[in-house]
């Protein structure tokens, strides 16, 4: 291989079979079929679908059909929702895979990013996304911007081989390297690069190989939700087991006893928690896609509901990752803040107008682009693009001499030239030749800017008489002009969302690998609280434990490495947080795993963090991560309203199916009527659940306790409470009824309604927590409607379809036996309404 040749086609080919293609390690994708599996290993949806092989084995194909159907229907709402999301990740993949222009055989052919290996020769120029790590053989005034690597939006000078300072391998990060990463991008200049790295031995694959070992952190809300199952599972069996040994003894027939003993083990299990749960995690998902922001793992949201800990990366995610001109001083120290819509001093212009004159005529660097965005927004006016100038001649960076330098020849006159040269400010005070008190009080205006948190710029001028050029600018004769800080500005809406993540009890802190100065001054202006500042070089000097106990007074976490990103993460676990980390960065990619929730940027975001997250901000909004802690809790809110509806309502049943087995009466409910209440009443009533909008205060009170189970002990009184009066009153129609002499299939129509009846008045009780009846309907929910509708609709096709009817065995009513259903559900409204009061504060206290 030459420098001018590159690899022969045939050697390209070798290696990429040896070495594997250029890409980035990454989980597989989730098809349809995996994800099915995945729901179907759920173990209350599991047991449904054995549940209906059961009944199918039992002979009743009615009941094993509309149990099987509704555990598909469950199935294919989180399939739809999950693997759209993986479609949307796949074409965000797509969007951001690179190309590479490589010499190959002594010709220049543009390949896919993955196709090249090691030892290409490939050509770098300004706005490239470099495809593989490689070393620089020769270089013109390229600066490379390393933020997905390092999280610094600073462009970063790069030299060839031959200039470089020393020797050996070096990491992302870091001035006058011959190095280049893959993932980072050209912002100036052009270079070939020989490839040293591809695929997992590239620096971006280092950091993917480690996100392996890393566990996903499994949801709390799940763990929880397996040990209720497995609760009611040890009871139900045995209350089952129980009935069948009492009516086959006291009645005969085993057979009828089985299906009786099967009938309440239904009524006691509840079928419908994992049909609940999907639908809230779905429609939770659906809602906060609406902001769009995808959840990749839909339980992620109930998770981030109750974080403590919110860890974010300042560059793209506090921080646009563009740079502004905010503060400009002159030679004198006169400093001045421009500011739309306000009149900006001669001096200033003239400042602003020789930055702009030392940037590139169409700049990719993000400090060049700063000075033409200052030049279109205040010197229009003054005619500042000088469309009649022309560029001569250029003075790119060198290592020796930190300043850029444009020659420029007004109205095509060949004698006079205008010079305008910005850079370091050391640089340009040398080229100035400042005398020592000039120089400083030039650097204590720099200090100043400094603390501030400013990137600094020195510009200067000069005038050349002649068409030749100097060999270099230091034989020009400058006048020193100023000083301009640039600053990456926050993102809108970043105060207000650390204010209300303050508001939510969750302590917002910043891990970067900026300067403390420039931390600690973005995190004051983005209102995060004060505390100390703890640098990588501290903390590597810390042990697990002292890491443990500094990162509950610290908010700041400066020159931060991406393995120290982890280790942050993993000390505020150790301390029982919950932590949230956002993260856009291949740097941020093994924190954003390792924490409880990982939120990715979307847009900025890499193709790894994306995969290492859980959530993904598709517009890179930070307020969109409040968006979805609000959703959270709310979630989390209504998911319990729905839950406690759910045991309510399983009394009632329960005590139904059993009533007739201990005093020998006629058998009110078979599978089908439990199997129809548990799966049709139930998860349709739960929607008003969901829909619900958020209490007034979901806020301003603090994360909820990690360890709190679903139900507290005085929920679950609650809930238990609320089941007892619907199954007195019920209990109460189904005797007198049956003393009246009513046919049996009467009977159990109107024990049917009643029951229906009063579960939509457990509804309407369950709709809030904290307000009452009057309150909570004054609150929008258009669901509400729909469910009531939909109940009735439900009931007329039950009572008045022949073929219904004689499905569940129903006989006809009456008007006055609806008035009785329909008074038994305003009973227990109006007595639950007027207890709720009561048992308020005793409730909320522990909840």
């Amino acid at each position: 291989m030459t420098a001018f040749a590159g690899l022969s086609e045939a050697d390209a080919q070798a290696r990429l079979q040896a070495e594997g293609h250029n890409e980035l390690p990454q989980s597989d994708r989730r098809t349809p079929f995996r994800i099915a599996i995945e729901v179907v290993r759920e173990p209350m949806l599991a047991l449904l679908l054995v549940g209906g092989i059961v009944y199918l084995a039992l002979g009743d194909l009615k009941e094993a059909i509309i149990l099987v159907a509704f555990a598909t229907m469950s199935i294919v709402i989180t399939v739809v929702q999950e693997s759209r999301t993986e479609r949307v990740l796949e074409a965000l993949r797509d969007l951001t895979s690179p190309r590479a222009l490589v010499i190959r055989d002594g010709r220049r052919r543009r390949i896919a990013g993955r196709d090249v290996v090691r030892g290409d020769l490939i050509i770098l120029s300004e706005g490239d996304r470099v495809a593989a790590d490689a070393v620089l053989l020769h270089c013109q005034d390229m600066q490379v911007d390393e933020s997905t690597l390092t999280g610094e939006s600073v462009p970063v000078r790069k030299v060839a081989w031959d200039d470089r300072a020393g020797s050996g391998l070096r990491r992302p990060g870091g001035d006058d390297l011959p190095q280049v990463f893959s993932g980072s991008l050209v912002v100036r200049g052009s270079g070939t690069a020989e490839v040293t790295a591809t695929g997992q031995r590239s620096e971006i694959g280092k950091i993917g190989q480690s996100l392996v070992a890393l566990d996903i952190e499994p949801p709390r809300l799940q763990a929880q939700t397996r040990r209720l199952v497995r609760l009611f599972a040890i009871l139900g069996g045995v209350v089952c087991v129980l009935a069948v040994l009492l009516y086959g003894i006291t009645r005969g027939g085993w057979l009828d006893a089985v299906l009786a003993g099967v009938a309440l083990g239904m009524s006691m299990l509840p079928e419908e928690f994992p049909v609940v749960l999907t639908v809230f995690m779905a429609m939770g998902a659906w809602r906060i896609s609406l902001a769009r922001v995808l959840t990749r793992r839909a339980a992620a949201i109930e998770t981030l509901g109750s974080a403590t800990v919110l860890c974010t990366d300042k560059t793209g995610t506090l921080t646009e990752n563009r740079m502004t001109i905010v503060e400009m001083r002159l030679k004198d120290g006169l400093a001045l803040r421009p500011q739309h819509g306000t009149e900006m001093p001669a001096p200033f212009r003239t400042l602003g107008e020789f930055g702009l004159l030392a940037s590139a005529p169409e700049p990719f660097d993000p400090m060049e682009q700063a000075f033409h965005a200052l030049a279109r927004e205040r010197l229009a006016d003054a005619g500042y693009r000088h469309a009649d100038w022309k560029l001569v001649h250029s003075y790119g960076l060198r290592p020796d001499l930190l300043a850029i330098t444009n020659i420029w020849q007004p109205n095509g006159d060949r004698h006079a030239s205008v010079v305008a040269t910005k850079g370091a400010p050391e640089a340009i005070a040398s080229l100035c030749r400042l005398s020592a008190a000039d120089r400083a009080a030039l650097s204590r205006s720099v200090d100043a800017m400094a603390s501030a948190g400013l990137r600094v710029l020195g510009v200067a001028r000069a005038a050349h008489a002649g068409a030749d050029w100097p060999d270099s600018p230091r034989e020009l004769a400058f006048e020193v002009l100023g000083l301009v800080g640039l600053a990456d500005p926050l993102r809108a809406g970043v105060v207000e969302a650390v204010r209300e993540c303050r508001s939510a009890g969750i302590k917002a802190v910043m891990i970067t690998g900026d300067y403390p100065a420039t931390a600690t001054a973005i995190a004051h202006q983005a209102g995060l609280e004060r505390g100390e500042v703890v640098t990588g070089e501290q903390l590597e000097e810390l042990s697990a434990a002292e890491l443990a106990g500094r990162v509950e007074t610290t908010h700041v976490f400066a020159r931060i490495m991406p393995e120290q990103k982890l280790r942050i993460v993993n000390a505020y676990k150790e301390n029982g947080e919950i932590v949230a980390m956002t993260g856009d960065g291949v740097n941020d990619a093994p924190s954003l795993k390792a924490a409880h929730i990982g939120i990715a940027m979307g847009g900025r975001g890499t193709d790894v963090a994306r995969e290492a997250s859980a959530i993904v901000l598709l517009d890179d909004d930070f307020g969109s991560i409040v968006k979805a802690v609000r959703l959270g809790r709310r979630i989390y809110d209504n998911l319990r309203k729905a839950m406690s509806f759910i045991l309510a309502v399983h009394v009632p049943i329960a005590g139904l199916a059993l009533l007739p087995l201990l005093f020998g009466l006629p058998l009110l409910f078979g599978p089908i009527h439990i199997a129809f209440l548990e799966m049709v009443i139930d998860p349709v009533c739960s929607l008003v659940f969901e829909a619900e909008t958020e209490e007034d205060d979901v806020m301003r009170r603090p994360p909820r306790d990690p360890d709190e189970p679903l139900f507290s002990w005085p929920l679950v009184a609650w809930s238990a409470l609320q089941g007892a009066l619907a199954f007195a009153l019920v209990a109460a129609i189904y005797v007198i009824a049956l003393r009246s002499d009513m046919p049996v299939p009467e009977v159990r129509a109107l024990a049917f309604v009643s029951l229906v009846a009063v579960f939509v008045s457990l509804i309407l009780v369950n709709r809030s927590f904290s307000a009452s009846l009057l309150t909570a309907l004054r609150r929008p929910n258009r669901t509400l409607a729909a469910v009531l509708a939909v109940v009735a609709a439900i009931l007329a096709v039950v009572l008045l379809w022949p073929t219904a009817s004689r499905l569940f065995t129903f006989g006809p009513l009456h008007a006055g036996d609806l008035a009785l259903a329909l008074g038994a559900g305003a009973t227990a409204l109006v007595l639950l309404e007027a207890l709720k009061p009561v048992l308020r504060p005793w409730i909320q206290s522990r909840n």
